[in-house]
């Protein structure tokens, strides 16, 4: 016979056996002392438990599953563990690049962080490693000679969702959510 204990993650409530509870929040709490910028963190910290949940719900069999251990070492290798190693090591803005390991597929959102009037044409270029100017040119071109390019757009808008969290953001470049990659991504924000 296992305690079992009641949390909420990601505003979802899930039933935990004890020891997995312990587990995940001392891989949690060494996410959160992790990150240098303290401004971040909940913000950051959100995201995380975000995309715990989403794995939860993507891991458990049944409606009342109870996470176990097997279920939080699944997260914990889905997020990568935290290289706490690499934080005390400063490096310089020389060595700092973008690139946050192995690339994933890329998704179609729309870009908040460059946008001009919804982020389409800033998600288009994203999506297709072009530069957003170009993608505008095409859009504006396509507008003038072809009228129908105003309901591509407006459709598009419609469709796609924004990026505005950062798993969100990692997904459109095509960098895996992992814990990290998400630090990493906050920290280069600035």
């Amino acid at each position: 016979m296992k305690k079992v204990v009641e949390v909420s993650i990601g505003g979802i409530s899930f039933t935990m056996e004890d020891d997995a509870y312990y587990k995940l929040k001392n891989y949690l709490n060494r996410f959160e002392s992790s990150i240098e910028d303290k401004n971040e963190v909940k913000e950051v910290m959100e995201d995380v438990e975000a995309r715990v949940a989403e794995i939860f719900l993507k891991e458990k069999k049944y409606q009342n599953q109870v996470i176990d251990v097997k279920i939080v070492d699944i997260v914990i290798s889905h997020m990568g563990e935290i290289d706490t190693e690499s934080q005390t090591k400063k490096t310089s803005d020389t060595e700092q690049s973008d690139d946050f390991g192995a690339k994933n597929s890329k998704k179609l959102y729309r870009n908040p962080d460059d946008k001009k009037i919804a982020g389409v044409c800033s998600g288009l270029s994203v999506f297709f490693g072009l530069d957003v100017t170009i993608i505008r040119i095409i859009f504006l071109v396509a507008l003038i000679c072809y009228g129908s390019t105003l309901i591509i757009y407006i459709v598009l808008w419609l469709a796609t969702n924004e990026a505005l969290s950062i798993p969100q953001k990692l997904e459109m470049r095509g960098i895996p959510v992992t814990a990290e990659n998400i630090r990493k991504y906050t920290a280069n924000r600035k």
